[in-house]
């Protein structure tokens, strides 16, 4: 019996049969996105106005070395070189940022949104080959799962953050509980980071005993 094999036509970018405006969720996502990555970098690069009090912002926490009060181990170390910028905050964003710029949710979005690969499902992209995650860059991909522990780490400080925001030293030195606009703000954070952290799917993998992993989990052998 002969058989013969059938290639589907490519479509060229952008050309789809949708009848739908299947731009508007890639576009809004880039806008989006687009503007936080742009609010986080000032942020991160300006290095002044992080803290105020008993608040620190979480882009800077935890603070290893800095200026503020909360600093771990006190102002900027001699051994920065001086022709280098510093900042608080670049001494520990890559952690939580290279668990976002690797999580599948935030790769299925900037893949879609920035390098439109595809831009959307069903529509043409401007890529003639495939190549996946298998190979080099985007295997390196594969570091997620260890990204998560240090999100973890990073959930844990910043509910301390929110704890220490919860206490309020008067003029007369006496230290007192209360709840301020920057406590509520810090504390939604950790709920919303949280929520994020703790719904991952590297993390779901770890604490639901592997069951996509046959060998792992016995009980999915039997009928």
């Amino acid at each position: 019996m002969s058989t013969v094999s059938a290639e589907l036509p490519r479509r060229s970018f952008g050309e789809t049969m949708r009848a739908d405006v299947w731009w508007t969720q890639p576009l809004l996502v880039f806008l989006g996105l687009g503007a936080f990555i742009v609010y986080s970098t000032w942020a991160a690069f300006q290095g002044a106005h992080y803290f105020f009090g008993n608040y620190i912002s979480p882009f800077y926490s935890p603070e290893i070395f800095g200026d503020s009060p909360h600093s771990w181990f006190g102002t900027k170390p001699n051994w920065w070189p001086d022709w280098l910028l510093f900042s608080p905050a670049l001494l520990i964003l890559w952690a939580p940022g290279g668990f976002r710029l690797t999580c599948y949710y935030y790769r299925g979005a900037y893949y879609k949104a920035f390098w439109a690969d595809p831009p959307a499902c069903t529509v043409g992209e401007p890529r003639k080959t495939y190549l996946g995650e298998r190979s080099f860059p985007l295997i390196m991909q594969n570091v997620h799962r260890y990204f998560l522990y240090l999100a973890l780490i990073f959930i844990v400080i910043l509910s301390i953050d929110v704890w220490k925001a919860l206490w309020f030293t008067d003029s007369a030195g006496k230290t007192s509980l209360g709840v301020g606009i920057g406590t509520i703000v810090l504390a939604i954070n950790v709920v919303l980071l949280g929520g994020y952290t703790f719904g991952c799917h590297s993390l779901r993998h770890l604490i639901g005993g592997f069951r996509d992993q046959l060998s792992r989990a016995p009980a999915c052998n039997q009928a």
